[in-house]
């Protein structure tokens, strides 16, 4: 017991013991900071691991013959579009028809009040049926002055004079009849009736309102749709485009030769009938600097109408060219590029030149070839020789067309 008291007080007070403790602490905390300092050395030399090179959509490109629409804005008219306007005066005494109404040809329309006319006509009669006496008058005089020339009773000249009469009356008959053909025309003007058939427009007129030829509105308009005239022009260069694309040696056997033609309506939907191009006009337009062309369509269900706009889709094949999506290339400095992707999965920036475009596609004639790859998206960080994962994607799958607009 003694013993260990001693030790203990030794342990607790005497110097030399604290310093030999001491000594041992640092010891240790000088092996510990060693330890982590080789290890900091050790980390330093090996550096941080490189980060994985990105997943990217890669496409291929192939060359083939391409057909490029253009479209061109196009006016839209009835195959017949006819002013009806009244041929004499009047009142308008009866309307046989409503605004839009589909008629035939021969349909009355319009009723003028024809009791003038008819009075004229009943006049016109009465003067034909005067100088048809006249002239009966006239042959007898004449018949009888014959004879008594023939006998040395008259003379001569007096037989001349009965004959002149005669002609006269003959002549005041012809104009009698001339009257009465006009008083039938224009009692036959009275009812106005379809020249052709088609659909009626807005009625300008009332009933009871008067009409007559110098009116500055018509009466309303009728147009003939069975077949619609859809006009559009042509640039000079486009029409040059337009030449050189078609076989033929003069235009008409161009026109002959020309396929259909396809009709975009306003809302953007494809008209269901194809037309033909069937008309160039015989010059350019010295304002505009461009050439009407007109294209005929079937309308048999009438549902277009004078007056419609839309535009004409005009194909232009293009032979060896490439089909590159928009989405896959950038535009710098008014050049075009894309990525182009190696064997080693390296890419490469590289200028293309496009001789088309679309809403979804370039065409391109030089830059690439065929069989290249290039990357489809997330080109904005891509580097030149920056390593990249593939992912090959269809190009069915894009579903490329070509529509200029």
């Amino acid at each position: 017991m003694k013993q260990l008291l001693t030790i203990f007080t030794f342990e607790s007070y005497h110097p030399l013991f604290n310093v030999v403790k001491l000594f041992n602490n640092v010891s240790k905390l000088a092996l510990i900071a060693s330890s982590i300092f080789l290890y900091s050395c050790s980390s330093g030399q090996q550096g941080p691991e490189a980060p994985p090179p990105p997943t990217l959509p890669v496409v291929s490109v192939n060359t083939g013959q391409q057909t490029v629409y253009q479209e061109y804005p196009a006016a839209i008219e009835g195959i017949t579009n006819v002013e009806i306007r009244p041929q004499v005066s009047g009142t308008l005494d009866a309307i046989y028809v409503d605004e839009g109404a589909k008629v035939r040809k021969g349909q009355p329309l319009f009723k003028i009040n024809g009791r003038p006319y008819q009075e004229q006509l009943n006049q016109a009669l009465a003067n034909l049926h005067a100088a048809e006496a006249a002239l009966v008058n006239a042959e007898i005089e004449v018949e009888k002055k014959t004879r008594l020339v023939n006998n040395k009773v008259l003379a001569d000249f007096q037989l001349k004079t009965a004959e002149a009469a005669r002609n006269v009356a003959r002549a005041n008959l012809e104009q009698a009849k001339a009257s009465v053909g006009t008083a039938k025309i224009n009692l036959g003007y009275t009812l106005i009736t379809a020249p052709v058939d088609g659909y009626i427009g807005r009625l300008l007129k009332k009933q009871g309102s008067l009409v007559g030829p110098a009116d500055a509105q018509a009466l309303t308009e009728l147009s003939d749709i069975h077949e619609i005239h859809v006009y559009f022009a042509l640039g000079e260069n486009d029409f040059v485009d337009f030449k050189n694309n078609y076989e033929g040696a003069t235009l008409e056997e161009k026109l002959k030769k020309l396929p259909p033609i396809n009709l975009v309506l306003s809302d953007q939907t494809v008209y269901t009938q194809a037309g033909k191009i069937d008309m160039v006009d015989g010059q350019f337009d010295k304002n505009t600097g461009a050439i009407t062309l007109r294209a005929t369509f079937a309308n048999e269900a009438g549902l277009l109408r004078s007056g419609n706009t839309g535009k004409v889709r005009l194909g232009k094949k293009h032979g060896k060219v490439l089909l590159v999506p928009q989405m896959a290339t950038l535009e710098m400095q008014d050049k075009i590029f894309v990525y182009t992707v190696n064997d080693s999965n390296k890419v490469t920036k590289q200028p293309i030149q496009v001789i088309g475009k679309n809403g979804a596609t370039y065409l391109v004639k030089s830059g690439l070839k065929d069989g290249d790859h290039i990357v489809y998206k997330g080109m904005d960080l891509l580097q030149d020789g920056q390593l990249i994962k593939p992912h090959e994607i269809s190009p069915d799958s894009l579903h490329l067309t070509a529509y200029n607009h």
